[in-house]
């Protein structure tokens, strides 16, 4: 990898410990792919590199999976063209990193849900940096701060935005001056890196409240429809005539609510909702069985073979009984925010395609709502049960597109 030159808030991130004595953390936030995650990590380990021996580090992210994708992928090996000695201990999830005769150890950390905090107890670090602090839990990202009682030690945040509520906005960024933290705000147009060709492809990837977020890097509240680009007149297609490459097939399961399964089929890097099957209990006035669900599934799939019939992980009778008749099943990642932002992302790169024979998903795209009552990013709980399942179906083709990992975060 080879690093051409940096942007003035770049060369900030790089040079700002040298000589700076008043701040003790320092806060990078911003759009999408404005080049602050990697200046970030350079800095960090040269700072510590400079300033520690023999010392212990933390490098956190969502997931240890995210951490060595995001930043570990790009900055070690720009690490070692520089001279420097990574050794990478995977079982222990540590890194060895050695200049001239100083070394240090680099402890890699997952933030994912409230029990990472016991993770981190007990260690002690010169440093620690967060890279997607605000997808972290505040318990863990206070743990890992109380970690950092060395003489000298310093705070790294770099995260995209979320909702104006957010914790990490109201007690970091709001409170940066009294809290002596260097808070710098990132466009794309601080990352020299990128051709106007690729901030343009980014622009047009986002809308709503993604658009705010991701492209304009405002801390701005969810609300109005979540879908809002979606157009049934001009997004909607008749489907493909012949048959597909390979098919899938989605169920959000329910018993007093509906169930809506969606029958997607690929072709040319596509994948089209072909058809669907939708059960509102309630409106029928008759509950069906497991049994009657896996006769609904053979019949949409109508004899086609299946590469995974992905369901609600918490659906597990109806798991088990898909798999007695030989379905080929899956449990759905069911993370509401990130499988949203992964879905319209794929809806608006046109990977996944809504056809004009799925009436029920083309009716709740137009009434799936944030709710605007809640402190964090969240739809109303109602008319959400096609998009469910095409929610599960996406995160599952963002998981085949980056070969076997499901994504936490839209495209850094």
């Amino acid at each position: 990898m080879r690093i051409r030159r940096f942007s003035p808030k770049q060369r900030k991130v790089l040079t700002w410990w040298m000589k700076d004595n008043h701040h003790e953390a320092i806060i990078c936030d911003g759009a999408v792919r404005s080049g602050k995650t990697l200046c970030m990590g350079i800095s960090f380990v040269f700072w510590a590199m400079r300033c520690f021996d023999r010392r212990q580090f933390g490098l956190c992210g969502k997931s240890i999976v995210s951490l060595r994708r995001n930043v570990l992928s790009e900055l070690l090996p720009y690490l070692r063209q520089l001279g420097f000695q990574c050794l990478e201990k995977r079982s222990e999830n540590l890194i060895l990193i050695r200049y001239g005769s100083r070394e240090n150890r680099f402890y890699l950390f997952g933030g994912y849900d409230e029990s990472s905090a016991a993770l981190i107890q007990g260690i002690t670090f010169a440093g620690v940096l967060l890279d997607e602090v605000a997808l972290m839990p505040r318990s863990f990202v206070e743990q890992a701060c109380a970690r950092c009682s060395v003489s000298g030690s310093r705070l790294w945040f770099s995260c995209n935005p979320e909702g104006p509520q957010h914790w990490f906005y109201q007690e970091w960024i709001l409170k940066s001056c009294e809290r002596r933290a260097l808070y710098l705000h990132f466009t794309m147009e601080d990352n020299p890196a990128l051709s106007e060709r690729i901030r343009a492809r980014y622009r047009n990837s986002y809308s709503g409240i993604f658009y705010r977020r991701f492209v304009l890097g405002e801390w701005t509240a969810a609300q109005g429809l979540i879908y809002d680009f979606f157009e049934p007149e001009s997004c909607c297609v008749t489907p493909p005539e012949g048959e597909m490459e390979r098919y899938c097939i989605s169920v959000d399961y329910g018993t007093a609510n509906p169930t809506s399964c969606g029958f997607w089929g690929l072709r040319d890097n596509v994948w089209y909702r072909l058809r669907e099957y939708y059960y509102n209990s309630r409106k029928e006035g008759r509950q069906k069985t497991d049994a009657e669900y896996v006769e609904a599934i053979r019949a949409l799939a109508d004899g086609r073979p299946l590469a995974a019939v992905l369901v609600d992980p918490s659906a597990a009778s109806f798991i088990e009984a898909l798999r007695r008749e030989g379905f080929p099943v899956e449990r759905a990642k069911n993370d509401v925010s990130d499988g949203i932002r992964v879905t319209a992302d794929l809806l608006k790169r046109k990977r996944i395609v809504i056809c004009n024979t799925c009436g029920d998903c083309i009716r709740e795209m137009g009434l799936y709502t944030w709710d605007e009552r809640l402190g964090h990013d969240a739809p109303k709980k109602e008319n959400d049960h096609a998009m469910d399942d095409m929610r599960y179906f996406a995160m599952w083709v963002r998981k085949q597109e980056e070969g076997g990992f499901a994504a936490t975060y839209v495209e850094r």
